[in-house]
């Protein structure tokens, strides 16, 4: 049964692994290691199958270029569960579980880049609908969901990530 918990130390080579293999290239594993290295986590979750880590979801710190430093708001990057495992609602799981992390924490909103017909079902709309943009040169596919009522109500602009992921780019 998978179980959906807080990684702890014990886990950083697994985590590598399981985005080794979930990635065409080792560039998300890398991307995971340098924030954990800097101490950029915010929220970080694994898919423990009976002490089998078979997914991952990290949530980083994300600010705004000219916005209210008070903002608190997480990027979800990256996602990844192992190839066999794929489809069968570890993801899902992950995420679910992660949403309602990033709310306990008091964080007012998770932006993500990623497939807009998959992250729509968990509630994420197009960012730029709320004021939004991001680096990356993205529209339909940055998205955002609310964590805390009207965390974006007096809030906009371009959202920056942790500078790991400039590195990280191709």
């Amino acid at each position: 049964m998978i179980q959906i918990r807080p990684e702890t130390p014990a886990d950083a080579d697994a985590i590598h692994r399981v985005h080794v293999a979930a990635f065409p290239t080792e560039v998300e594993a890398r991307l995971v290691d340098a924030l954990r290295a800097n101490n950029r986590t915010l929220i970080s979750l694994v898919a423990d199958d009976d002490g089998d880590i078979v997914g991952h979801i990290l949530f980083t710190p994300v600010t705004f270029a000219d916005g209210d430093p008070t903002a608190r708001g997480a990027g979800l990057a990256p996602l990844a569960v192992v190839p066999a495992r794929q489809r069968r609602g570890i993801g899902a799981m992950l995420i679910g579980a992660g949403i309602q992390a990033c709310r306990d924490a008091g964080v007012g909103f998770v932006v993500v880049l990623g497939e807009p017909a998959y992250y729509q079902r968990f509630g994420f709309a197009r960012a730029a609908d709320r004021g939004l943009t991001n680096e990356y040169g993205v529209f339909d596919e940055f998205m955002v969901i609310e964590t805390a009522p009207r965390a974006l109500t007096r809030i906009g602009g371009l959202v920056k990530y942790a500078p790991e992921f400039q590195e990280a780019a191709p």
